[in-house]
């Protein structure tokens, strides 16, 4: 069993670190008081590879591997963990276009996608069903060339500022989850209208709700066969949760570096507070877990590059990682006194930020769920 990393990934976590540090963190709270996607900076990710982890190198990406790419997202929260919603929709859309998408979709996305060019959302979520994906009731139905499509999809990461959209809908309702396809949606196209959320964090994602009132979308923008949408869709989850688990990991991570920095400089009685167990025990435990937390993401990822079962390890991944880590940034935030409560560090933004991790992919609850059938039989849990 080797743990170690090779030269060329420990110079992409470098290389990603010190962009972070220098490009990104600098902005952070900017883009977020200002509720703004980070456009201007897009490219320049692009640039620098992270939107091409899952594109093959042969239509214009990086094509590393997954744990590669868990690596990569790590690396970049810890300078803005919004930026990391482009990495997950990028390998998401690079993972399911890349391997299902006919040669005219892929060629005409996927390398403007890597480039940081073109922006693609994925329309899952609706209204009335959030992780019951097989439940959703946007319909397209079939006319001659085209699939005229009709319903609403709600909390669509990026939504704002996209170009197009992979989007679910029921093509056969009678099949339940076997009768979902997906399809790519330019949301230029007639019939389509968007809501902007106010959320409590995650303020330069721009999600937003979409309407699509008679939208015709030609039969050849489907991706992969008829009514095999959720599959696909299922099977991307099984390591995009993984990520989640690296990107909260990443801003967790962060936030403890500067706490330790904060409290070996903040006084009190006479001495550092870091002296003060009460203060340095908090500090050793998020240690410890975070690093617990990174070896199983880690694992998780390694599984899916080994084409080995890892539904139940994604499924860890994501009931526990964001909430450990929204725990260490309150703790983090306690301990830098009423100074944390403020805008003054980036501790209260990171806090709500990796709250909404805890809805995205999947509840805790429903996460737990899926890790209880593995372990008990569907039968039994």
């Amino acid at each position: 069993m080797d743990f170690a990393l090779t030269d060329e990934q420990r110079i992409l976590q470098q290389s990603l670190a010190a962009f972070a540090r220098a490009e990104l963190a600098p902005h952070y709270t900017r883009w977020d008081r200002n509720r703004e996607f980070p456009a201007k900076i897009w490219p320049r990710l692009g640039q620098m590879g992270v939107f091409g982890l899952r594109v093959p190198e042969e239509l214009g990406g990086n094509g590393l591997s997954y744990l590669e790419a868990g690596l990569a997202i790590e690396q970049v929260a810890k300078g803005d963990f919004n930026v990391c919603y482009g990495i997950l929709n990028a390998c998401f859309a690079g993972d399911i276009i890349g391997r299902f998408a006919s040669p005219d979709i892929r060629d005409a996305w996927l390398a403007p996608l890597a480039a940081g060019q073109k922006i693609l959302s994925v329309c899952l979520t609706e209204p009335h069903c959030g992780s019951d994906a097989a439940a959703i009731r946007t319909r397209a139905v079939r006319d001659g060339d085209h699939f005229v499509v009709n319903g609403e999809k709600s909390a669509i990461t990026l939504l704002m500022a996209a170009d197009a959209a992979i989007l679910f809908a029921r093509t056969a309702p009678e099949k339940k989850a076997a009768g979902v396809s997906a399809f790519l949606l330019p949301l230029d196209s007639p019939g389509l209208s968007k809501s902007r959320y106010e959320d409590m964090g995650g303020r330069g994602i721009v999600r937003g709700s979409l309407f699509l009132d008679d939208v015709r979308i030609p039969a050849a923008n489907m991706i992969g066969p008829e009514n095999a949408g959720f599959t696909q869709v299922m099977q991307t989850f099984d390591y995009t949760r993984a990520l989640i688990g690296l990107m909260c990991l990443g801003a967790a991570e962060q936030t403890l570096e500067e706490t330790v920095d904060y409290v070996k400089g903040r006084q009190a009685f006479g001495q550092p507070i870091s002296k003060n167990q009460g203060v340095s025990f908090p500090l050793a435990e998020a240690k410890a877990k975070l690093e617990m937390l990174r070896w199983l993401c880690y694992r998780t990822l390694w599984l899916r590059d080994q084409g080995l079962p890892h539904t139940a390890e994604a499924a860890m991944c994501k009931a526990e990682g964001p909430a450990l880590c929204a725990d260490v940034i309150r703790d983090c935030l306690v301990l830098h006194g009423h100074y944390g409560y403020t805008q003054d560090f980036p501790v209260e933004q990171r806090y709500r930020d990796v709250l909404g991790q805890m809805i995205a992919d999947g509840t805790p609850q429903i996460m737990k769920m899926i890790i209880a059938r593995h372990m008990l039989g569907r039968e039994f849990a």
